[in-house]
């Protein structure tokens, strides 16, 4: 067949597009033992594992609270944690004695009431999240029943051990050993937001050993030995060996396709079950649905304890009455025969009369504890979570997806919120990127506003006529200036066009092939060439319009590709070893059609901060294409190569005000004894096997990634959530206060705190940072006057309506968040309205929740989008996690 041919062809090659490298398959594999390391899963013979000691786990999962044996004790041990459910449960014994006053219907129908209320509210609540599982559980997949021969089970049937095949847009049963896909090479793209939240692609790999796996009758004879290690919650590690055809391999997480996941943007998937059920790395992760209480609940059973007490002390006087009229007068009272009475009555024995009266008393006055106020509260609840989900103002039209109350519990503490700390990135924004401005060559191309500058301006025009600071015409003049920013003018009605999705650009100079007539047109060719090879995207030709769609591990890439083919230089196919380019208005002005040899690709990690691509163009130039943050691609510039960094520099900081996302573009060309020389050493380290294997990469890629020449700067705009500066405004005027988390740069930070309403005109700033110059001690006692300044600052303020905000950076944050100065810190950052935190990270994400929630007592709500962000959501008190964010119930 043609594609076995391509497969073995790629088997063999040298070359590897999507990754810095892979293991060579035929060096010796060490064999995987030790401690957390002792599982075997035998490929395609699933009967292997239903016995002991291979009998694993089922693949039925359960996610509730209570089963049908469990539900009657659990539930009634947790209802008679409430203090005032023991209470008249003892009355309610006390009912069957003669010592009540009351019968005993009248003690034991409220208490049978408000429990059986409460426990019908919690079973109909764990019902739905049967059904949930039920609906998960009953999902469909193709698996090898035998013989070559694929059929439909359902998952909770799937078994370890099976061969299955999962379908575009379909999740993945179980986490599975990914064996081959729809494409040549073995690649498939996947999503994993209900694991860590993120949005954006991620790329797997199959082995090149079981790439000829193309087909279900080659899974006729298919047999292989797993040993791995055992079940364990680490998302993003796995080890591992296959042994296949008589050979040992190496496997890696990247091979790995968890539960929960879906496959996007290909066509099938072969895998093989690893791990099922519970054992799954996202079981793993899960915990048991707690029981929570909310801060209302157990404040009223500290009102039950005052209560009880009251009850308690009236109760112990009526007693020591009845005690002593009972000693002293019962005598006298010859009708009552004091000398033939039972023991409760008896004036020779007044203290167990007393003390039988107590009891009686006890119930007698019961009625102070308000049982009724129980079912209240539980009737308020159910209607409240009732009318949650039936609200059609939050209902999203976009998505299809109503509000959804999972438990009514916590329904008053979204009222009782006092600090709200979110992230930007998705949350404030929209993560959908648009490629707005560009600088290329020291030249800034781009016109268009950002939304951030329109609102921002829109902003502090507003405030400023509500202060009485602007006169009438001033202001008018002020709304007539930003109407002109929002308005989009173009000529010969170029308005008419429609927008181009990730495309907001607008330059005449760059537009319709007009950068030929630029002065810098060799650079301007390289830029777009940069954003039309350096990257991991497919294409998608979208047969209705006849564009090229791009499916992007991030979306600022997607957005990347979308402006090379508005420029002229679109990106069209991707092979194992080329990327083919259409471009226009290069030479005659026809159409060309070039092809770019990978040689090797360096892929973008939050620790490089880069992405490198090294190609062989047509005329057989080696030459390497880096994207990423100013900082790591400045630091890498050849003196000969800083020709338009100062120009450049300036139009970042432009940009970075704007509240745009900047990446830096830079080129290198290579010899090709240099490249070789280079590739050798890349190749050995590619290769190797050991705990220091990714570090020697890094070791090799920095030896090329240096001398480089700065092409550029790209721009593109997250723009804002709708509503969000009017609900943030909101928020403000009911007295709650807003934390932004960022990894933004400062002034990125401020002007989108000025777009969204967290800052306004008339607020003052307090902006805390510092110099990297300085020694740490240093550091910190600057640090630590300009917190006291601040504070002072703040007390000396005469005007009652004056409002701060405190901005301070993630390297000050470090030593603000120790010991000796977080409660300092904090005790000023609750002073102000609003408080910025930028370039931190997602540990001091959580850091700052934590103190928060326990520096100030008051409840806390954290919310997030990102894997980045989880610490946050765990450590607030209520954790709100867009797009499924692990960790985001209520603590």
């Amino acid at each position: 067949m043609a594609k076995g041919k391509i497969r073995a062809k790629i088997k063999r090659s040298q070359l590897y597009t999507f990754a810095c490298g892979r293991k060579s398959t035929q060096e010796a594999v060490p064999f995987v033992e030790g401690a957390g390391c002792s599982r075997t899963v035998h490929c395609n013979q699933p009967h292997m594992h239903r016995k002991r000691p291979l009998k694993y786990r089922s693949n039925y999962i359960s996610t509730t609270k209570y089963n049908f044996l469990s539900f009657l004790p659990k539930s009634l041990y947790e209802q008679f944690h409430r203090v005032a459910n023991l209470y008249f449960l003892a009355a309610a014994v006390l009912s069957l004695t003669p010592l009540s006053p009351f019968s005993a219907v009248s003690m034991i129908a409220p208490l049978a009431f408000v429990v059986g209320l409460s426990m019908a509210k919690e079973g109909l609540e764990d019902w739905r999240r049967f059904m949930q599982d039920m609906n998960v559980n009953s999902r469909k997949v193709k698996f090898h029943k035998e013989g070559g021969v694929f059929e439909f089970k359902q998952w909770q049937q799937v078994e370890v051990g099976d061969v299955v095949r999962v379908e575009k847009d379909e999740f993945f049963p179980a986490d599975l050993l990914l064996l081959s896909s729809s494409y040549e090479d073995g690649i498939c793209y996947v999503e994993t937001m209900n694991l860590d939240g993120e949005t954006n692609l991620k790329v797997k790999r199959a082995m090149d050993v079981t790439l000829s796996l193309e087909e279900d009758e080659d899974f006729k004879n298919f047999t292989g030995l797993i040993k791995c290690e055992d079940p364990n919650p680490s998302l993003y590690t796995f080890v591992g060996n296959l042994d296949y055809d008589r050979q040992t391999y190496s496997l890696e997480p990247a091979q790995v396709l968890l539960r929960d996941s879906k496959l996007r943007n290909t066509g099938f998937v072969y895998g093989v079950v690893i791990f099922t059920g519970f054992d799954t790395k996202v079981m793993q992760n899960s915990t048991k649905s707690p029981s929570k209480r909310s801060r209302i609940e157990k404040k009223m059973d500290y009102i039950i304890y005052v209560l009880f007490s009251l009850l308690l002390v009236i109760s112990l006087i009526s007693s020591l009455g009845f005690a002593l009229k009972t000693k002293f007068h019962m005598p006298n009272w010859w009708y009552m025969r004091p000398d033939d009475t039972e023991q409760f009555y008896n004036p020779k024995e007044p203290f167990i009369s007393g003390l039988s009266h107590l009891v009686t008393a006890l119930i007698l006055y019961g009625y102070l504890i308000p049982i009724s106020l129980y079912v209240s509260i539980e009737v308020v609840k159910v209607l409240q979570a009732s009318f949650i989900n039936q609200d059609l103002q939050m209902y999203d039209d976009d998505t299809g997806i109503p509000a959804q109350a999972r438990t009514s519990n916590l329904n008053e503490e979204l009222g009782q919120v006092d600090t709200i700390l979110s992230d930007k990135t998705g949350t404030l924004t929209c993560n959908q990127m648009d490629f707005l401005k560009c600088s290329i060559a020291g030249t800034a191309y781009g016109v268009r506003a950002s939304e951030v500058e329109r609102a921002a301006a829109q902003q502090m025009a507003n405030d400023l006529e509500q202060d009485g600071r602007q006169s009438s015409v001033s202001s008018k003049r002020s709304k007539q200036d930003i109407e002109l920013e929002t308005v989009v003018t173009s000529k010969d009605g170029k308005d008419n066009k429609p927008p181009i999705k990730f495309f907001s650009f607008e330059d005449d100079r760059m537009t319709e092939g007009n950068w030929r007539k630029e002065p810098n047109v060799d650079m301007i060719i390289l830029f777009c060439r940069i954003l039309a090879v350096c990257h991991t995207a497919i294409p998608e030709l979208n047969e209705e319009t006849g564009t090229y769609t791009y499916e992007a591990e991030s979306p600022d890439e997607g957005a990347f590709l979308v402006a090379a083919r508005e420029f002229g230089f679109e990106f069209f196919k991707r092979t194992q070893t080329s990327v083919f380019v259409r471009e226009r208005y290069i030479g005659s002005g026809q159409t060309t059609e070039r092809e770019y040899k990978i040689l090797n690709l360096l892929e973008f990690t939050s620790k490089r901060k880069r992405m490198t691509v090294i190609v062989r163009d047509e005329e057989g130039q080696i030459i390497l294409m880096c994207k990423g943050a100013d900082s790591i691609i400045f630091d890498r510039l050849a003196k000969k190569g800083k020709t338009y960094l100062e120009d450049t520099t300036k139009h970042l900081n432009i940009y970075g005000e704007a509240g745009l996302r900047t990446l830096a573009l830079a080129y290198r060309k290579l010899e090709e004894s240099e490249y070789s020389a280079w590739n050798n050493e890349f190749q050995k380290a590619k290769t190797s096997i050991g705990a220091d294997r990714d570090t020697n990469l890094e070791k090799v890629a920095e030896m090329m990634e240096k001398e480089l020449t700065l092409v550029g700067a790209t721009a593109v705009e997250d723009k804002l959530q709708k509503g969000v500066p009017q609900c943030i405004d909101k928020l403000a005027q009911a007295g709650l206060k807003l934390w932004v988390l960022t990894g933004d740069k400062m002034e990125t930070a401020i002007n989108i705190g000025f777009a969204c309403s967290l800052l306004r005109e008339g607020m003052k700033q307090i902006c805390i940072t510092t110099l990297d110059s300085e020694s740490k001690e240093a550091i910190k006692e600057n640090i630590l006057t300009q917190v006291n300044n601040g504070s002072q600052m703040i007390k000396l303020e005469k005007d009652p309506y004056a409002a701060f905000a405190l901005i301070i950076d993630g390297k000050t944050l470090a030593y603000a968040l120790e010991e000796d100065m977080k409660l300092l810190f904090l005790g000023l950052a609750v002073d102000c309205a609003s408080v910025i935190c930028c370039r931190v990270s997602p540990k001091q994400k959580a850091l700052v929740t934590r103190l928060v929630k326990e520096g100030t007592g008051k409840v806390t709500l954290g919310i997030g989008d990102g894997a980045n962000d989880v610490g946050m959501i765990q450590e607030a008190d209520i954790g709100v996690g867009i797009s499924g964010v692990e960790g985001c119930n209520g603590q």
